[in-house]
């Protein structure tokens, strides 16, 4: 029994304790977020969606070849994508997250969809979001996403 309880407060001093329950649920919560904010956000108003990246956060878009390091860039890209692909919306597929305390990583794919020329189309894609928990919220510190391949 004293092993063990070495053992717990050794990980707990080295900060390698799993996730508390709740975590996981937690991030997956900001990706709905995400989600959900990205449909409401227009050229004219990005900012349901850009106010979910933390100041330091970085995104490598889905439809642009910039890599965005500072919050106006984010907006920019943002400002962008509701041009080229209006009404845009997305849905997540099996994501995968990984939470290491104050850090959660979720990877997986989502499929994009949007009008044009009054059709609805869709663009399927891959994805990486890193959060990081600052006062309580999870935010998006560097997110990458990639059409995916054929």
């Amino acid at each position: 029994m004293k092993r063990l309880l070495a053992a717990v407060i050794a990980l707990v001093w080295l900060g390698a304790m799993p996730a508390w329950a709740g975590d996981k649920e937690d991030v997956l919560a900001a990706m709905d977020a995400w989600k959900d904010n990205l449909a409401k956000g227009t050229a004219e108003d990005p900012s349901p969606v850009t106010s979910l990246y933390a100041e330091d956060g970085i995104l490598w878009g889905t439809i642009s070849d910039k890599l965005r390091t500072t919050p106006d860039a984010i907006k920019d890209y943002f400002v962008n994508a509701y041009k080229k692909l209006p009404k845009l919306t997305v849905e997540f597929k099996d994501p995968h997250v990984r939470v290491y305390g104050d850090t959660a990583i979720n990877s997986g794919y989502y499929t994009f969809t949007y009008e044009k020329d009054g059709e609805m189309k869709v663009l399927p894609a891959r994805y990486t979001f890193a959060l990081h928990k600052r006062d309580g919220k999870w935010l998006l510190v560097d997110h990458h996403s990639s059409a995916m391949p054929k």
